[in-house]
């Protein structure tokens, strides 16, 4: 199946009851999980909330990006990490927004290929396409 000049090689399918006060699962039954309004939102936090799972899913879609890319040019990335680190908060046109920041730490590389590399991750990340240009996502290798 073609979806807007994508060949589709999978689709994740998950459900939420309650919004972000409920739970979430996928059709699989892999992933159940309570979700809960964050402390700092006026939630209990109990739970997970939508914002750590971006961030779980943005981070080791990147990882996998910073492999792809890798491994095109021959740089060992062994040892690496990822984070990501979603904020939320109101936005100045209404509603609320999203920010990423993306920290990759790649031991094995010099400061300069390091930064080359998550640039062009950055440009091969399918999370990092379908935020470009709708939120701010900032790159650092520490």
């Amino acid at each position: 199946m073609t979806i807007q000049g994508i060949d589709v090689a999978y689709t994740a399918v998950a459900t939420a009851e309650n919004g972000r006060d409920g739970r979430v699962a996928t059709d699989d039954g892999r992933l159940d999980v309570v979700v809960n309004p964050p402390e700092e939102m006026g939630g209990s936090g109990a739970g997970t909330n939508p914002e750590q799972l971006f961030a779980a899913g943005y981070s080791a879609c990147f990882q996998g990006a910073l492999g792809v890319v890798a491994r095109k040019e021959k740089a060992d990335i062994s040892g690496s990490t990822v984070t990501a680190a979603v904020s939320i908060g109101k936005a100045e046109a209404g509603g609320f927004g999203l920010q990423v920041a993306i920290s990759a730490s790649i031991p094995n590389l010099d400061a300069k290929t390091a930064r080359s590399l998550v640039e062009k991750a950055h440009q091969v990340c399918p999370y990092s396409n379908a935020t470009r240009g709708n939120i701010t996502v900032d790159l650092s290798v520490v």
